[in-house]
C-alpha cells in the first residue's frame, strides 16, 4: 500500500527529473558562476548579492537556485523580490514551485524529512498559504514562477557544474543536506549521482545549512544554505556560492577541484533594515517569527568548522 501524502512531507512526483536528466548539454558558459539559494524574500541580502556580484571582474554569471520568495508576504516586497530575481537566470525552488501551481497534498513543498520536528512542517505550511495569497495578487507572478526550470546546467572553466535546488533526484530532496552527507549511506547515494549527471560539481540549496563536501575523482559538491538568513552560530550573513577559474579574497572557506575554485562567500546585508522589514511583515506570534527569528538574530547551532568536509580516501562508504 502507498504511503499517504503528508503536506510539508511528501515530494510530489512532479518534483522528480533523476540525475541522469543533469547529463544534458551546458545551457550557460563563464569563468566565475555565482549559485544564490535561499534568499527567502530578504530584499537586503538581495540587494547585497547584486551588488557583490556586479563587483565580480572577468566574464561571469549569476543562478538564483531557488527558494527566492518566503518571507516576503507584503505585496511590494513581493514584487521587489521576484523583479530583481528574474532579471537574471533562475531555477525554481519548492517555494516558487508551489507559488506557482500550488498542490493539494504538497503543503510547503519542503518534502521534510524525519528529523525535523513536525511543529516545523505545520508553521511552513501556514506561511507558504499565506505567500500563495501575495503571489496570486501579483498579476503574472505564477506564470512566470511556473515557467522556471527544475535545474541547470553549466560550463565552468570546461568542467560541467550541474546547479540543482535539492538533490540530484529531486527538486526538493534531501540528499544535499548537511545531515545526509554526514553518512555513508548518503555520501554513496551523491557519488552516484555524480557519476549520472557526469557532473564534475554540484551547486544546491534547499536544506538551509552549509557544506562543501569533496567526493572521489576531484569532485565537489556545495550547498550554500542560505543567502538571506545567518547560516552559523552567532553571525549574520548569509552566504552565496562562488564557483571560478580564479580564487576569491573574500572566501569564508574553499576547495580545489581541478582547475576551479569552489568557494563561499559571505552576503552582509543590513541586518538592522531586514529586522525591521521582517517584523512589518511577521511580528511575535506569527509563524515567520516563531520558526526563524531566532536564526536571525543569534544564527543557527551550526559552526564553519562542520561546513567544509574534504574526501577521504577510504572513507566508509555504504555500497
Amino acid at each position: 500500500m502507498a504511503e499517504p501524502l503528508r503536506p510539508g512531507r511528501s515530494c510530489p512526483l512532479d518534483y522528480r527529473y533523476g540525475a541522469a536528466a543533469l547529463a544534458a548539454p551546458a545551457s550557460l558558459c563563464a569563468d566565475t558562476l555565482w549559485v544564490v539559494g535561499g534568499v527567502y524574500g530578504n530584499g537586503c541580502a538581495l540587494e547585497r548579492v547584486l551588488a557583490d556580484f556586479d563587483a565580480e571582474p572577468g566574464d561571469k554569471a549569476l543562478v538564483f537556485n531557488g527558494d527566492f520568495h518566503w518571507f516576503d508576504v507584503a505585496y511590494d516586497e513581493f514584487v521587489r523580490v521576484n523583479q530583481a530575481v528574474l532579471a537574471h537566470r533562475a531555477t525554481r525552488g519548492n517555494v516558487e514551485s508551489e507559488l506557482a501551481r500550488p498542490q493539494a497534498q504538497a503543503g510547503c513543498g519542503c518534502a521534510y524529512p524525519d528529523w525535523v520536528e513536525e511543529q516545523t512542517v505545520e508553521r511552513s505550511n501556514r506561511i507558504i498559504g499565506r505567500l500563495q495569497a501575495t503571489a496570486r495578487a501579483v498579476p503574472g507572478a505564477c506564470a512566470q514562477l511556473g515557467a522556471l526550470p527544475m535545474y541547470l546546467v553549466a560550463q565552468v572553466g570546461g568542467a560541467r557544474v550541474a546547479i540543482v535546488h535539492g538533490d540530484g533526484d529531486a527538486l526538493a530532496g534531501w540528499g544535499f543536506s548537511q545531515e545526509a552527507l554526514a553518512t555513508p549511506a548518503g555520501l554513496a547515494a551523491a557519488e552516484r549521482a555524480f557519476d549520472a549527471a557526469g557532473a564534475r560539481v554540484f551547486a544546491s540549496s534547499h536544506s538551509c545549512l552549509p557544506v562543501l563536501q569533496g567526493f572521489s575523482g576531484d569532485r565537489a559538491l556545495v550547498n550554500n544554505g542560505a543567502a538571506g538568513m545567518p547560516n552559523f552560530a552567532a553571525t549574520r550573513f548569509g552566504i552565496a556560492t562562488r564557483i571560478s577559474v580564479a580564487p576569491s579574497a573574500a572566501a569564508l572557506y574553499r576547495m580545489r577541484v581541478g582547475a576551479l575554485y569552489v568557494e563561499a562567500v559571505a552576503i552582509d546585508f543590513d541586518v538592522q533594515r531586514w529586522t525591521q522589514r521582517f517584523l512589518e511583515q511577521w511580528p511575535p506570534g506569527s509563524d515567520a517569527h516563531d520558526a526563524y527569528f531566532s536564526r536571525i538574530l543569534n544564527g543557527p547551532r551550526y559552526r564553519r568548522a562542520q561546513a567544509l568536509r574534504r574526501f577521504e580516501a577510504g572513507a566508509a562508504v555504504a555500497a
